[in-house]
């Protein structure tokens, strides 16, 4: 007897479903998520004890008030737009950007005025930029 065989049929997992499943989680969690961005860091700097750095006498001090004002080698700038301060430093350093750069701030100043003197240094090519810190006493 003969009998007649039935070709067999390959078994595939379709994907599809699995997919749109995944791309829908996706879109969800785009949806409801939410953004924001910080306008100023509050963080509370370390202090630190030791030897105080040598001082350059070529290098550039920037100064940073508690209420975000600039100075630039304890001449004050006429305002805080950050583009005043990118021409302060140009005029000062005569394009020489391997000056050390010494960025001093007020206790209370907000950490965003701080960065954003880095920031333009750093546009600048500044890359011997530091950060004083006040040492503590008695110790």
């Amino acid at each position: 007897m003969k009998f007649i065989r039935q070709p067999v049929e390959e078994t595939t997992v379709n994907l599809t479903p699995l997919i749109d499943v995944v791309f829908l989680l996706l879109i969800f969690f785009m949806v409801s998520t939410s953004f924001t961005k910080e306008r100023e860091i509050t963080i509370d700097l370390p202090e630190a004890t030791g030897e105080a750095p040598m001082v350059d006498p070529l290098q550039i001090e920037i100064l940073v008030s508690a209420n975000g004002e600039y100075a630039v080698n304890g001449k004050r700038l006429v305002n805080r737009e950050l583009t005043t301060l990118r021409k302060a430093l140009i005029e000062v350093s005569d394009g020489d950007t391997d000056l050390p750069l010494v960025i001093r701030a007020d206790k209370d100043t907000a950490y965003q005025s701080v960065i954003s003197a880095m920031d333009v240094a750093g546009k600048l090519g500044f890359t011997r930029q530091s950060l004083p810190i006040q040492s503590t006493s008695g110790q």
